[in-house]
């Protein structure tokens, strides 16, 4: 079967009126993709953000003709709304399921930690190697972040036997996965997302580490438990809304480390957690950033 794609740019503000029409036009389904490259992390809960401009593409079947669609829509009272050019293609079907599985590589973290997706065979690099399985599904992280990759190569070097992690915002609980592989006696994942949790409890029983590993809504989660770790990769404003709490939650001299925070964040974020914590210098990815620390007595 042959296939045909239809793609615009357009402000987030005009996304309705152009979605309508495409599927008035007979598209089977229309998708957002973000035009700029432009960074959206965990929302607060009931957002939905979207980037600022936004490629629409629309999927059609054979027999419709993109050429009359894209005229009528140059020539139709929402071509203000449109960012350049209307492009088209076609594309024989393809085993999707295939596809989709081989863009997802095994991902290394440090000296020894490897991310591998569960349909692949972990290969040997090391001795002490830990591998987690992983696959892209519920909820944020896969990895392939660069906040993500901050925090895993952090866990890498610092978790030991003895620790208890904490995972605050625990998303696809990827790094409360990493902690328990990597030793920690026991991890302790919290997320307002109950999607995250589902998802977390999901990927722990495929690596086979349900024993002191749990997942918790805010609400139900241990209020007097203090954690030798404590890593949290949200949102910079959400951060600093939760010092206080996130300074409770670990022991003295206890390790923190923090990310999903932009490098023009950096100083309100020192700023916010200095009472609690001697901050150690940031570490760089790309415009992202990790901070962490110990906590004070």
């Amino acid at each position: 079967m042959l296939w045909k794609e239809l793609s615009l740019t357009c402000l987030k503000a005009n996304l309705e009126a152009l979605e309508d029409y495409l599927l008035a036009q007979g598209a089977c389904s229309v998708t957002y993709q973000d035009a700029k490259d432009q960074p959206i992390l965990e929302p607060k809960p009931d957002e939905n953000p979207l980037w600022d401009e936004v490629v629409l593409v629309a999927l059609f079947t054979e027999e419709y003709q993109l050429s009359d669609i894209a005229t009528s829509l140059d020539q139709s009272a929402l071509k203000p709304n449109i960012i350049g050019d209307i492009h088209t293609r076609e594309f024989a079907d393809q085993d999707w399921t295939r596809t989709w599985m081989d863009d997802f590589k095994p991902m290394q973290f440090g000296r020894r930690l490897w991310i591998y997706p569960s349909w692949c065979t972990p290969e040997i690099h090391s001795d002490d190697q830990v591998n987690i399985l992983l696959d892209p599904g519920l909820a944020f992280g896969t990895g392939t972040h660069q906040t993500t990759a901050l925090c895993l190569q952090w866990l890498e070097q610092h978790v030991t036997a003895k620790d208890r992690v904490i995972d605050l915002g625990c998303g696809s609980g990827i790094l409360a996965v990493a902690a328990k592989k990597l030793g920690a006696h026991d991890v302790i994942a919290i997320d307002n997302d109950p999607q995250a949790i589902l998802a977390t409890h999901a990927n722990a029983e495929k690596n086979a580490i349900n024993a002191n590993f749990t997942a918790y809504l805010p609400d139900e989660a241990p209020k007097l438990v203090k954690a030798d770790i404590l890593i949290a990769n949200i949102l910079a404003g959400i951060l600093i809304d939760l010092k206080e709490v996130i300074a409770d939650f670990i022991k003295p001299h206890g390790k923190l480390a923090l990310s999903g925070i932009l490098q023009e964040q950096v100083d309100d974020i020192i700023k916010a957690f200095s009472p609690y914590f001697i901050l150690n210098e940031p570490t760089f990815k790309d415009e992202w950033t990790l901070i962490s620390g110990i906590r004070k007595p």
